[in-house]
């Protein structure tokens, strides 16, 4: 299952939580690769149009691979991964994808208090000015696109147990 998000949006934490909850999961995290040949410049990206398969996914795509392979194979990979099904090789993976719907102030909130806790006040703002110039139409083009494509949506205002718990619900997961 994928489980897709703005950045701020939850998405690491409630895949965190999913594994917590079902017996059988691992998790593979979109941010912890590298992916060579990418776009760098992810502003530039959305302007010439977000063609999600220009993303070398083939990193994520071998440990896919190796997971599912394994003789101790998980019964559930849970992908924390911002593209739901919009990458043609990733896709194919991807048996259920969620979309947490969280406010873009709420996910500004959460990216500020998680990336800048340490940084100063200028450093703050200058990432504000920048997604207000830049960064905010990637946000909106998620919401617009990732979003729609998803198999279930949830609020993402929400506490994290009960994202889970409608989530398992949804899947018939016992936990």
């Amino acid at each position: 299952m994928a489980v897709s998000s703005v950045s701020g949006g939850g998405k690491t934490a409630v895949a965190r939580a999913l594994k917590a909850r079902v017996s059988s999961a691992e998790i593979l995290s979109f941010d912890n690769y590298d992916f060579p040949g990418s776009p760098s410049d992810v502003v530039q990206w959305v302007k010439e149009g977000t063609d999600y398969n220009r993303w070398n996914l083939k990193p994520l795509a071998e440990d896919l691979n190796l997971l599912i392979k394994d003789v101790h194979s998980p019964e559930y990979i849970i992908l924390d991964y911002p593209f739901s099904y919009k990458h043609d090789v990733i896709k194919g993976y991807i048996d259920f994808s969620i979309y947490i719907d969280t406010p873009l102030d709420i996910a500004m909130a959460r990216r500020l208090t998680r990336d800048y806790s340490v940084e100063t006040s200028s450093e703050i703002l200058s990432a504000l000015r920048f997604y207000l110039e830049y960064g905010r139409e990637a946000y909106v083009e998620m919401e617009n696109t990732i979003k729609s494509d998803a198999d279930l949506i949830v609020d993402g205002t929400l506490p994290i147990a009960d994202l889970v718990n409608s989530i398992l619900l949804e899947l018939e997961i016992e936990s």
